[in-house]
């Protein structure tokens, strides 16, 4: 996973599906180990999201900004790599309303599961497609 350098990755734990031959091999592994496998790999995940975010810091991407966030003027949305991002608006009210849009930002800080970017331009109006 280093090696690659995932930034993101969904993961579960093997599960017998009825009808397979998987489902009924002998020697299955058992629950806690499967659970204790399954806790290091979401550890690596968070530590490799956590270094492509820090990577991120300094580049300009277009987001898709979606969804107004918790606080007043702050949209949220995801990067073209699919991270989640919050990017303040302050009172850029020609943006605010429901539906957001493109909108190119600076990332200009990062934590273990999200980026916060700086707005520079608007790229796109999603209101006028």
């Amino acid at each position: 996973m280093r090696a690659v350098g995932y930034a993101q990755a969904y993961s579960f734990k093997y599960s017998p599906r009825p009808g397979t031959p998987a489902a009924d091999a002998p020697d299955q592994v058992p629950e806690p180990v499967k659970a204790e496998r399954l806790a290091r790999l979401q550890a690596l995940l968070a530590e490799c999201q956590e270094t492509f975010n820090q990577a991120s810091v300094g580049r300009r991407v277009e987001v898709l900004l979606d969804r107004k966030g918790r606080h007043p003027g702050q949209w949220l949305g995801r990067t073209p790599h699919n991270q989640a991002i919050h990017v303040d608006l302050g009172k850029e009210e020609t943006f605010a309303d429901e539906r957001g849009g493109l909108m190119t930002v600076e990332i200009v800080a990062a934590g273990p599961h999200s980026v916060a970017g700086r707005p520079l331009m608007r790229a796109r109006d999603s209101r006028a497609a």
